[in-house]
């Protein structure tokens, strides 16, 4: 365990600001957070740094032979660096070798986990894009506080509010779906060849995002075929990995964030209605839990993932 010299020497108890319900684990609260460069007593590094650091960090784990899993937004749209969900895209893990030769890597590298909001809605896209090819989307996504970090946003901004902007979001947002979506090639990933587009906005919620997606589709399908499309998305067999991967609902009324973000362990990406849209093909709304799918449940999938794999 290692951060910033705020925190290092002292044990993980004194450091951390503890926000999760109940207390502390007993077996870390005392282990010493340690300074945050290597060498570290470890196999992988797990990486949630602020994105000024990241990138001189991450680097320097790589390149002193750690594998670097990053929830970190550095890296994520380097050519050489895989931006993986696993069920999706493992096949762009092919861009570590090149990485390695490129940057002059030996045993280390970087792979890293989308934004929070991307996971909760590339899932359904990319059942549909497989089954019919998409044409465009929009995207609008209502985004919890926790997606901010902590102490994230002031009660007296968000509370009986909507927030209309997160600075940086919406481009995260539509190339890095692009990327997720795309094509691993011999020169490296393809991004998918649609336009997203994308509004964000903050809302009073503590946990989960929400996103209202609408999609025009290259060949047509009925609105059985497209729910079956996502319904049938494959799962994984790692241990983190729900089954199903993506939850269909034809409750009118569902998802719904305080009912639905925990489904899978809070894993699972969860999609309802879903219906003909009188603009585009098709619309639905799609979310997950932003601070487990979204961000150390993605890290801890993907290094499973790197371990089935044998890359690690």
């Amino acid at each position: 365990m290692a951060a910033s010299d705020r925190s290092a020497g002292k044990t993980y108890a004194e450091a951390c600001a503890w926000k999760l319900p109940g207390n502390i684990p007993e077996n870390v609260r005392e282990i010493v957070v340690q300074p945050i460069a290597p060498p570290l007593d470890c196999d992988l590094v797990f990486s949630s740094l602020p994105s000024n650091v990241a990138r001189e960090t991450e680097e320097a784990f790589a390149r002193a032979g750690y594998p670097v899993i990053s929830n970190s937004s550095s890296y994520r749209m380097d050519e050489d660096v895989p931006l993986i969900i696993p069920e999706i895209n493992d096949d762009h893990l092919g861009l570590i070798d090149r990485q390695k030769e490129k940057r002059g890597f030996t045993t280390g590298f970087i792979v890293t986990n989308p934004n929070c909001a991307v996971i909760s809605f590339a899932p359904p896209l990319a059942a549909l894009h497989r089954k019919f090819g998409i044409d465009s989307c929009i995207v609008t996504t209502m985004q919890a506080i926790s997606g901010a970090g902590y102490p994230g946003v002031a009660s007296m901004d968000i509370v009986d509010n909507v927030f209309p902007y997160i600075a940086g979001e919406e481009p995260k947002v539509e190339t890095e779906a692009q990327k997720i979506l795309g094509l691993m090639t011999e020169s490296g990933v393809e991004k998918a060849d649609f336009p997203v587009s994308a509004q964000c906005f903050r809302v009073p919620v503590v946990d989960g995002h929400m996103v209202s997606v609408r999609v025009n589709l290259k060949n047509k399908g009925t609105l059985e075929e497209v729910s079956d499309s996502m319904r049938n998305f494959p799962s994984l067999d790692l241990h983190s990995a729900p089954d199903p991967f993506i939850e269909v609902t034809d409750e009118p009324s569902r998802p719904q964030t305080r009912l639905d973000r925990d489904n899978g362990n809070g894993m699972a990406i969860t999609v309802g209605r879903i219906f003909p849209d009188n603009v585009f093909d098709y619309r639905f709304v799609s979310m997950s839990h932003n601070t487990v799918r979204g961000a150390a449940g993605c890290a801890i999938l993907n290094a499973e993932l790197l371990v089935s794999k044998g890359i690690i």
